[in-house]
């Protein structure tokens, strides 16, 4: 789904990342590798470790496909830096295989405040032409894209309701999906989100044939 956004011309992808062609520039938010791990560790309660592997596959995808020069992680990366330390060898040896040869810049976030231990670049705030990075949207700002929310947006069509993960765009934002597969979501209704987005707002739900509408509040 293409954006005119600050001038610029993105791209809402399926699985949910932004990708700008001009400045060979993907960004993806809310990856929350290790987030089962981080669960164990503070509850014990177990769920299958497979949601990092899932990730980094979906994103290995992604990035096969477009092939960035610069990849923006918009904070929480990891469900927390103590799930960084501890992924696995290979799970590791993967990411850092993901980080070959690009740029690579992670946004710090609630979860992850702090540099992982990984390669790449952190930042608070990233600025790359006309746009701004960060995690958390500021309602004071312009040309910003940023996540943390894990946005939600349903469409009533046909009798049937399809809720889906979603892009929010206004003519200032973008807050974008979560790309973690074991991530919940913040309906594009809440009031929170009702707030912060322009009344002429819409919503791009992901999907194999994202579609644009006027957000749901």
């Amino acid at each position: 789904m293409s954006l005119s956004f600050a001038g610029e011309k993105l791209h809402a992808l399926p699985e949910g990342a932004l990708w700008w062609p001009a400045q060979e520039v993907l960004v993806v938010s809310d990856l929350h590798l290790g987030k089962s791990e981080r669960i164990a560790r503070r509850s014990g309660q177990l769920l299958p470790p497979y949601e990092t592997i899932e990730t980094l596959a979906k994103l290995k995808a992604v990035l096969h496909a477009y092939r960035p020069r610069v990849v923006v992680s918009l904070g929480d990366s990891f469900d927390d830096l103590p799930a960084a330390n501890d992924l696995e060898d290979p799970v590791r040896e993967q990411l850092l295989h993901l980080q070959d040869e690009r740029r690579w810049i992670w946004i710090e976030g609630n979860h992850d405040a702090g540099p992982p231990p990984f390669a790449g670049e952190v930042h608070g705030i990233w600025t790359h032409g006309p746009l701004t990075f960060r995690h958390i949207a500021d309602p004071a700002a312009t040309a910003e894209i940023s996540g943390h929310f894990h946005p939600k947006a349903t469409l009533h069509a046909r009798g049937r309701a399809i809720t889906r993960p979603a892009f929010l765009v206004d003519g200032q934002r973008i807050v974008m999906p979560a790309f973690g597969v074991y991530t919940g979501g913040l309906r594009s209704s809440d009031v929170t989100l009702s707030a912060l987005m322009a009344s002429d707002a819409t919503a791009v739900l992901t999907g194999a044939t994202p579609c644009q509408i006027p957000m749901p509040r």
